[in-house]
């Protein structure tokens, strides 16, 4: 039997595809935004529309910033997060389109950027098929 001969680019490419999982498992796992985090971000958010308050809006945007760079999030989610980073700054007149156009993005924050956990299936009934009707 004559032994196998292997190209050693081919050696070495095989190494690295063999190492490749192992570098993977060190990947940091970030998990998902709490509700109470996307809910003090909802309230900083309505503080920031109904007062106007620099520091209101500079906190908002400080705290929904992260959220852009977060592994996670699904691009609906970073969607309604820039969103409300455009609009969250004091501006001379606080009018109701503004208020609006802040408080409807921080409404759906909650909704659309909460953890998509699996909903579990409700189980058949035992009972199958037509049950006769007893006359």
């Amino acid at each position: 039997m004559s032994p196998i001969k292997i190209h050693p680019a081919l050696a070495i490419l095989s190494l690295v595809a063999m190492s490749a999982p192992a570098a993977r498992s060190e990947v940091e796992y970030i998990p998902f935004p709490t509700r109470e985090e996307l809910r003090s971000i909802q309230l900083q958010a309505y503080a920031c529309s109904r007062d106007n308050d620099a520091e209101a809006c500079s906190t908002t945007r400080e705290l929904i910033d992260p959220l852009l760079d977060h592994p996670r999030l699904p691009s609906s989610c970073k969607d309604v997060v820039w969103g409300l980073l455009q609009v969250v700054n004091k501006v001379p007149k606080n009018s109701f389109q503004r208020r609006d156009a802040i408080d409807q993005p921080a409404k759906r924050l909650s909704i659309i950027c909460i953890n998509p956990a699996k909903q579990t299936a409700p189980k058949p009934s035992q009972q199958g098929g037509l049950v006769p009707q007893q006359s």
